[in-house]
């Protein structure tokens, strides 16, 4: 007999059960990883008793009787052939090893003993029934039962399968499980009767059809979550690429100061609830790239941008010249690099957090997943011009005090390389010049400066 359960739990339960009653068994689940093949091949001798969960002992045949290749690797393991050998005994493909020839000679010698030697045992199994499957319940899914299924009635051999239910077992307790209750109570049968009707096992796979239906849902969900990140990865990881490989940004960076002046201007002559206008704020936000407090005297939107475009264009210029036209292109990639990993690694934690709170919208009578997409796509663009406003103003701000050099944004865990296990000893980090945003805090707690000391500070002096 081979009894299937759903779970590690209800194996275990019904191996205690068998105990208490003094029937020899053996239990196979996920924490008999080694003996998982020597117990399947087993199962087939006559008077065993073996419980399984689904997932247990795939890949080995249970023949009646016993199995005798199975047998056959175990006493060539005995003898001391090497593991390598054993695994290709029992092979067919060309070779003139000699190694190999002799295992695979000496294979069939020992596995034709066992043949006959477990001959018997089988011709007793097939008349008793074969291999009885006995299914404790129905699973999540009808592939799962066909399978247990299959493993009796193998190759011609005889062999039978029953599976026993309760009502209060989880498929039928959520899906009809009511209905049918209500049947059997109306029709007064007594509790200790079983029932055999077509009703129940059409019941029993609607319901497990209901089930895969919903799971099907779900992982394409998923599935179409992961294409909406996908793509965004692509882009962010192609404009990585570029850096990476020592592109001239000139170009793009011009565009992107261009592009970074043009939205600033267009928001602050934006006015607010009290119809006010914000250029003291955008003056003040571009005061010390420039140099000067004041960026224009006219109020003119247009020629206000003119003259602000005119003037960042002449402060980057002057930032290549103090720096050098090739010291600069690395400044350049430097800069632009970290945020993009900056901004992306928080524009990861923030999708995922959508993910989760995405299906919320469900109750608005919105489609989830084109919320996603929308929302998503929206968020990515914020990102996007966050790394392009971060980049431009930085630029502007930087100046030659110390070597310029790539930095991984990133933390690397004792987890994730190799190496030593003892601890490492941390120092406290001491402040040499002027102290990133992202730089470890100077005050030894192995923070980031703008989430300790430097949080109170103005985001434009810190940076």
């Amino acid at each position: 007999m081979l009894v299937g359960t759903v779970s590690i739990d209800k194996s275990e339960l019904l191996s205690a059960m068998l105990k208490k009653e003094g029937i020899a068994h053996s239990v196979l689940n996920a924490k008999q990883h080694e003996k998982e093949a020597q117990i399947v091949a087993q199962a087939g001798i006559p008077g065993a008793v073996t419980i399984s969960t689904n997932l247990a002992g795939r890949g080995t045949d249970i023949k009646l009787g016993g199995n005798p290749e199975f047998m056959a690797a175990a006493k060539l393991r005995q003898e001391g052939w090497d593991e390598e050998l054993i695994a290709v005994a029992d092979s067919f493909f060309e070779t003139e090893d000699e190694k190999i020839l002799d295992i695979r000679r000496r294979f069939q010698e020992i596995c034709g003993g066992f043949k006959k030697q477990i001959e018997p045992e089988a011709e007793k199994a097939k008349a008793a029934g074969g291999l009885y499957i006995i299914g404790t319940e129905r699973h999540e899914s009808r592939r799962i039962d066909n399978q247990l299924r299959g493993r009796s009635g193998r190759q011609g051999d005889p062999g039978a399968s029953t599976f026993f239910l309760s009502f209060e077992d989880d498929l039928l307790r959520l899906f009809s499980g009511e209905r049918m209750v209500g049947i059997i109570d109306a029709l007064k049968l007594p509790e200790d009767q079983p029932i055999d009707a077509r009703i129940l096992s059409n019941t029993i796979e609607r319901a497990q059809k209901r089930l895969e239906g919903m799971n099907f849902a779900r992982r394409r969900n998923v599935l179409m979550y992961d294409d909406v990140m996908n793509q965004q990865r692509e882009l962010i990881y192609s404009e990585r690429r570029e850096v990476l490989d020592g592109a001239d940004l000139r170009d793009k960076i011009m565009g992107m100061l261009e592009q970074t002046v043009s939205e600033e201007v267009e928001a602050a002559f934006t006015p607010d609830e009290d119809g006010n206008l914000s250029l003291d704020q955008l003056e003040k936000h571009f005061a010390e790239a420039l140099g000067s407090e004041k960026i224009a005297e006219d109020t003119d939107k247009d020629k206000f941008k003119e003259e602000l475009l005119a003037k960042c264009r002449a402060a980057y210029e002057n930032k290549e010249t103090l720096f050098g036209n090739e010291v600069f292109r690395e400044v350049e990639r430097v800069v632009l690099l970290r945020n993009v990993d900056e901004k992306w690694m928080d524009h990861i934690d923030a999708m995922s957090d959508l993910t989760e709170s995405i299906n919320l919208k469900a109750y608005g009578q919105k489609n989830p997943i084109v919320e996603y997409k929308m929302i998503g796509s929206d968020m990515f663009e914020q990102m996007v011009d966050a790394i392009r406003s971060d980049t431009v103003h930085t630029l502007l701000r930087i100046y030659p005090k110390e070597p310029v050099q790539r930095k991984a944004v990133a933390k690397i865990t004792g987890a994730s390389h190799g190496g030593s296990d003892a601890p490492v000893k941390k120092q406290p980090v001491r402040a040499k010049g002027k102290v990133g945003r992202n730089d470890p805090c100077p005050c030894g707690s192995g923070k980031k400066y703008k989430k300790c000391c430097g949080a109170n500070l103005n985001d434009e002096k810190t940076q």
